[in-house]
């Protein structure tokens, strides 16, 4: 029998008392800033306790806080895992302009750039079924509103990071992982920036300001997973679609920032998480992934987190293994087994052969089983709970095989 390790990409469901707790707060004056109170911060201790203990009763062996450090208002929202870092950085505003509504761009060859969301590839190819209002594709809606980088970036959110790991270190059992996820600095820059002067020292500013938090989770002997999307999504945000050459120097960037920022950190106390969005749509122009690994490989990270499970990627397993070569040695693989964009409840042996195939190529104590994105504010409680139980008890089935 072999220990298959287990996990989940971060956000899980809040319960009613949390969402309710966390849309009764007010702002500061800022407008975006949560106030707290004691009451408040109790009651995340408690929910975190809470959804640790039904992890490890689900058969996960390296449990989050479920991310509910970051403010989730509503039962869907997509946007939770990047509004919290608005509550935790100094020099946002709101300036009533965000990448919702921001003018679109236009990039060529040698210069590309990113447009608004609205003008996606995928988002205009399928703008019917994107605008349906009997059947939307939705995204929910975010807890606060989207500032714009207007000021000198720092970080401020040393108390709330503080909580977030007191909250999760309390709730783990001696011996047991626990990992925190934050945001990629690449990610922070998507935001409209009115202050520096090039997208290069608006990244640079993220670099310094996620720096602070990274260090904070490692420092507590938990695992940061750090959060970046974008590395691949962002090819869906570049209109017209570039060349793979252009998008790959624009992506370099990206991965040397995270360099960059956790430079001097615990190698194996780091994770990287890799999606292509976690939205319900189409997803008809993300990018293959035979374009970026290369490139997602140079991030200095012990771990990387992947989609593999949703209908989009599942192929893509065979990249992993023509490319194994270039896979380091002391990288941990964790591909999601488990779907975040489907209400279909994963068979326990569809999970079991899913973990077997990157057992294969890295060997299973190289591979921990997780689920493709967030499950929280994606799908219903009740079925994220259930996918959950499929993982624990997949990785039950893998493990007697292998």
């Amino acid at each position: 029998m072999t220990q298959i390790e287990t996990t989940t990409a971060g956000s899980l469901p809040r319960s009613q008392a949390l969402l309710e707790a966390n849309a009764a707060r007010e702002f500061e004056a800022d407008g975006f800033t949560f106030k707290s109170t004691p009451e408040f911060e109790g009651l995340v201790a408690e929910a975190v306790r809470d959804v640790v203990a039904r992890q490890r009763d689900l058969g996960i062996t390296q449990p989050g806080d479920g991310e509910y450090g970051h403010a989730m208002s509503n039962s869907v929202d997509y946007a939770a895992w990047w509004s919290y870092t608005f509550q935790r950085t100094a020099g946002l505003s709101l300036t009533g302009g965000d990448i919702f509504t921001a003018p679109v761009q236009r990039s060529e060859p040698g210069n590309i750039r990113l447009t608004s969301f609205p003008d996606r590839r995928d988002w205009t190819a399928f703008a019917a079924a994107y605008q349906d209002t009997d059947n939307p594709i939705s995204t929910g809606s975010p807890a606060t509103a989207f500032p714009a980088t207007t000021g000198p970036l720092s970080f401020v959110g040393q108390e709330a990071i503080a909580s977030d790991v007191r909250n999760l270190k309390a709730a783990l059992q001696p011996g047991e992982q626990g990992f925190l996820t934050s945001l990629a600095p690449g990610c922070g820059a998507r935001i409209e920036n009115e202050y520096y002067k090039t997208e290069q020292e608006h990244i640079d500013a993220w670099v310094e300001v996620q720096r602070e938090e990274f260090k904070a989770i490692t420092d507590a002997g938990l695992i940061v997973q750090i959060d970046d999307p974008s590395l691949a999504e962002n090819w869906d945000q570049i209109n017209p679609e570039p060349s793979i050459e252009d998008y790959v120097a624009f992506t370099q960037l990206r991965i040397d920032a995270i360099n960059e920022a956790i430079k001097g950190l615990p190698k194996e106390l780091v994770r990287l998480h890799l999606c292509w969005g976690s939205w319900h749509g189409p997803h008809s122009t993300d990018i293959e992934l035979k374009h970026i690994l290369k490139t997602v490989l140079s991030a200095n990270v012990g771990q990387i987190s992947f989609e593999a499970a949703n209908a989009r990627h599942e192929h893509e397993w065979t990249v992993w293994e023509e490319n194994k070569n270039l896979i380091p040695d002391d990288l941990i693989l964790v591909p999601g087994v488990i779907g975040h964009s489907t209400n279909l409840i994963e068979h326990p042996e569809l999970v079991a052969q899913r973990i077997e195939r990157y057992a294969k190529v890295v060997g299973p104590e190289r591979v921990i089983a997780a689920t493709d994105c967030g499950l929280g504010g994606r799908v219903h409680e009740q079925i994220a709970w259930a996918k959950l139980a499929s993982l624990g008890e997949g990785a039950r089935i893998a493990g007697a095989r292998i």
